[in-house]
Order: structure tokens, then C-alpha cells, then sequence
């Protein structure tokens, strides 16, 4: 039994480590091709910019989407029997 729940700790902890270091890198290239491309044609700034928070949020909505699943791992554990 506890060892089931460690190696559920364990799975909680790198669902959302790997899942916030994805979403950090994913909205750091996005914001730095952004800035590229706003230097490069200005006129389209508010375009790209709108993109941009759209694409943020869905990145930023999978991560959640892996905290929840981890949540869900850690207080209504599937894996335990009762």
C-alpha cells in the first residue's frame, strides 16, 4: 500500500514538473518568434499579438490539464483498493 502511494507521489511530481517545464519552454519560443516577427513587419503587431495570447492560453491550459490529472492521481487515487 504505501508503496503505491509513493510511486504515485512520484508520478504527480513529474506529470507536472515535465508538464510546467513544456509549458515554460513552449511560451518562451513563442514569445521570442513574436518578437521577431513584430521587428521584422510592425504593421502586423496586433495580429500576431492576439495569436499569441490565444496560443499562451492553450498552452497554458495543457499544463492545467496535467495538474488536474495529477490532482486526481493524488486525492481520488484510481489505484488503490479499498
Amino acid at each position: 500500500m504505501e508503496n503505491i502511494l509513493g510511486l504515485v507521489a512520484l508520478a504527480c511530481g513529474i506529470i507536472v514538473g515535465l508538464g510546467a517545464i513544456g509549458a515554460s519552454i513552449g511560451i518562451a519560443i513563442m514569445g521570442g518568434k513574436f518578437l521577431e516577427s513584430s521587428a521584422r513587419q510592425p504593421e502586423l503587431m496586433n495580429e500576431l499579438q492576439t495569436k499569441m495570447f490565444i496560443l499562451a492560453g492553450l498552452i497554458d491550459a495543457a499544463f492545467l490539464i496535467g495538474v488536474a490529472i495529477a490532482l486526481l492521481f493524488a486525492f481520488a487515487n484510481p489505484f488503490v483498493l479499498r
